[in-house]
């Protein structure tokens, strides 16, 4: 039974309702309007956001995960007309044609998604048999597409529905249950799997650079190979190499495989020719993790040893498949990019990083590396894993800091907490774009405003770590909060990732506590930018305590009110009843370092609540939009592109430029929805009999 069921039919999973409900409807190529001036420095690119969105949904009684779902791509491409000399925006959206999507729709039959829901394997009251029940169901339905008379055959479980990046010449949607897949630009067409040398779908020919030293895909061979394709949902580009750097992660030792891959079109610097890395182990790994991310610089790799487990082994000990153990360390495993072997591993207090925001090296007079530095968003627990599968996190076995108050979350509810009414809203535009908003949050007196504390039990901030790689043990030199504020969803100029940027962008929230109450969602309604070099110089001047000091403690209510130009941190709150997805930032000169580093644009979808009923559900006329703001002041919205459909909350898109889009590689063949009408016959009527059974 889930908990929505012991909850009451009555109350809507808040991850299945509203704005993050799913949405079946794709679209090809669609215009749109929009107000306001598109920058010139878009035209002829493609803005794509990846996220879960079920196509398998009838039983809402079922258990439910944020990060649960079939990948939908969402997407604004900025068409030229050459003759005419204008822009115009067209829309298209289009699930990602994974394995296990392609098998759901050719069975209607299934009531409940294949794979078990994240939520159902981290659920503190799910028993042991039901758990194994889901596990042996999803083998069932797996071991049937193999049968005769199956029309997909998942060779593949993943969903691919984390995030999109670009690297030599193709368009890759991640998730961590799988490999990338390759998907094509503008319309969004899935290809296929892509293993390290080539994705499925493209001509079979050896002429990729660095293929000859290590021919092995992803996994390499063998029975447990497909386990050691599994790749986290961030991958990292290199922007000076063009090398992408990413790693696998396995229920069974070494537990880490860490991979390389070559850009043929860029080739590194100091090799040639590019040397391609597959499937190197990373010894020193305590167990098999949940780990989402991790940090490169321009010459070490950063992976997290954090004490979130993800095992599925765990159910032989009758103990979850995913845990989190306060008192045990996290630790950082930093080694050279191109040699796993020396890895040394730096421990500090527990803690979860879902997403890192950028690494770099500090270097001494005769440029060698004496530390590597690391931005990243901390948690101080792991209720983000259950908060957003709508489940109360376990008890704490331990824990580091004591505090008689309710526990705070990024993820978390904004109809039961207090909230900040008298917060600014950052309107300078040039467009006359407001209109009467129906009130969303309770009214609140200015005087009921809560500070953050910087020992809060329940923290999600922008860390700062230094890595000392001169100390004879390793040692952790600093480890502190920039902000007191939440931050997450973080993204920079992309020309300067791996090297010391200055800028990082980020999303918070407006509310005054983050209590993940059971039966709400969170929301996003403040962007927020910190200049990070300040922050840093400030830390050092004042040396923040080790572990729980912050060098800025003031509320997003104080810095949206401070009236300095210089101010390290700035804050856009989005208008009343608005929320806003992941800010991407788009720079104006595309590679530059020469432009100033703030020079470019966020792009992000907003959408306004004031379009739910009085069920909180979305209408069919209902609409997002995708707003162009100015990364510079951070106060100018230059263009809201009006959008024919919605677009769930998701989580993590990029910026293609037009080049990118024109010097994709070649593809013969695209994955297509299997033709239902393809007739029955013995087999396939036994084969859909069988998946009837399963539900």
């Amino acid at each position: 039974m889930s908990l929505y069921e012991l909850r009451g039919s009555r109350q809507k999973h808040p991850y299945l309702s509203g704005n993050f409900a799913p949405l079946h409807e794709t679209c090809s190529e669609t215009p749109c309007s929009y107000v306001g001036s598109i920058p010139e420095a878009l035209f002829g690119g493609e803005y794509i956001r990846n996220g879960g969105n079920p196509v398998s949904n009838n039983d809402l009684g079922r258990d439910a995960h944020w990060f649960d779902g079939d990948g939908m791509l969402a997407g604004v491409i900025f068409k030229k007309n050459e003759k005419e000399g204008y822009i115009t925006p067209h829309f298209v959206n289009q699930y990602i044609l994974t394995d296990v999507y392609l098998s759901t729709v050719a069975h209607p039959s299934l009531k409940t998604p294949i794979l078990p829901s994240i939520t159902t394997l981290v659920n503190p009251i799910s028993t042991l048999v039901y758990i194994i029940f889901r596990i042996f169901r999803a083998l069932f339905l797996v071991f049937i597409s193999h049968l005769l008379g199956s029309q997909v055959a998942i060779k593949r479980i993943s969903v691919a529905n984390t995030s999109i990046i670009y690297h030599d010449g193709r368009a890759l949607a991640t998730c961590e249950s799988g490999p990338p897949i390759r998907i094509q630009l503008p319309g969004l067409e899935t290809v296929g799997w892509y293993d390290g040398r080539l994705a499925q779908g493209e001509p079979k020919i050896a002429n990729d650079a660095g293929t000859g030293d290590n021919p092995a895909p992803f996994g390499g061979s063998g029975v447990l190979s497909f386990l050691r394709e599994f790749t986290t949902g961030h991958p990292k580009v290199d922007p000076d190499t063009g090398e992408m750097i990413l790693f696998h992660c396995t229920f069974i030792p070494p537990y880490v495989h860490y991979s390389i891959i070559p850009s043929t079109r860029k080739p590194s610097h100091d090799m040639s020719p590019p040397r391609r890395l597959l499937n190197s182990p990373i010894p020193g790994m305590s167990g098999a993790k949940m780990m989402h991310d991790f940090g490169v610089s321009k010459t070490h790799t950063i992976i997290m040893d954090l004490p979130l487990s993800l095992n599925p082994f765990n159910l032989l000990k009758n103990q979850p498949v995913v845990s989190y153990d306060p008192s045990k360390p996290a630790r950082f495993g930093i080694f050279p990019r191109q040699d796993t072997s020396q890895a040394r591993w730096f421990e500090t207090t527990a803690c979860c990083i879902f997403h890192t925001a950028n690494a770099w090296d500090t270097l001494d007079a005769q440029g060698d590396v004496t530390a590597v530095n690391l931005l990243a968003c901390r948690l101080t627990s792991a209720s983000l894993v259950f908060s957003a599968g709508n489940i109360a996190a376990p008890q704490a076995m331990d824990s580091t800091y004591k505090d008689e108050r309710k526990p705070i979350s990024f993820f978390a509810t904004y109809d039961y907490d207090e909230v900040l009414t008298d917060l600014p809203v950052s309107n300078r535009t040039d467009l006359d774009l407001e209109s009467e908003r129906k009130p969303l949050l309770p009214k609140t007196s200015s005087n009921c405003r809560a500070t953050l504390n910087p020992d809060d039990e329940e923290q999600c901030r922008l860390y700062y770590y230094t890595f000392s790689l001169t100390t004879p043990t390793p040692t952790i030199t600093r480890q502190y909060a920039l902000s007191a504020i939440p931050f997450e969803f973080p993204t920079l100029n992309p020309a300067r990732e791996m090297g010391d940027a200055r800028f990082i962008y980020g999303c918070s929230t407006s509310t005054s506590s983050f209590g993940a109450a059971l039966g709400r969602a969170t929301k996003i309604d403040v962007l927020v930018k910190m200049d990070v070099h300040a922050l840093i110089r400030e830390g050092g001047k004042r040396s923040p305590r080790s572990v729980t000091g912050c060098v800025d403690n003031r509320t997003i209510t104080e810095i949206a009110e401070s009236s300095d130009l210089d101010d390290a941190i700035k804050c856009f709150k989005m208008p009343e009843g608005w929320y806003a997805q992941e800010a991407r930032f788009v720079p104006r000169n595309l590679g530059s370092l020469d432009s100033d580093e703030d020079d470019g644009f966020l792009l992000f979808y907003a959408f306004d609540e004031g379009q739910l009923d009085e069920e909180g559900e979305c209408a069919g006329t209902a609409a997002s939009e995708l707003w162009i703001m100015d990364a510079s002041d951070f106060q100018s919205v230059l263009a809201k592109v009006r959008l024919p459909q919605r677009v769930p909350y998701g989580l993590h898109g990029s910026w293609f430029s037009e080049e990118m889009i024109r010097d994709q590689r070649e593809v013969e063949e695209v994955r297509k929805v299997p033709d239902s009408s393809d007739g029955e016959g013995f087999w396939r009527t036994v084969n859909r009999m069988m998946v009837k059974v399963a539900g």
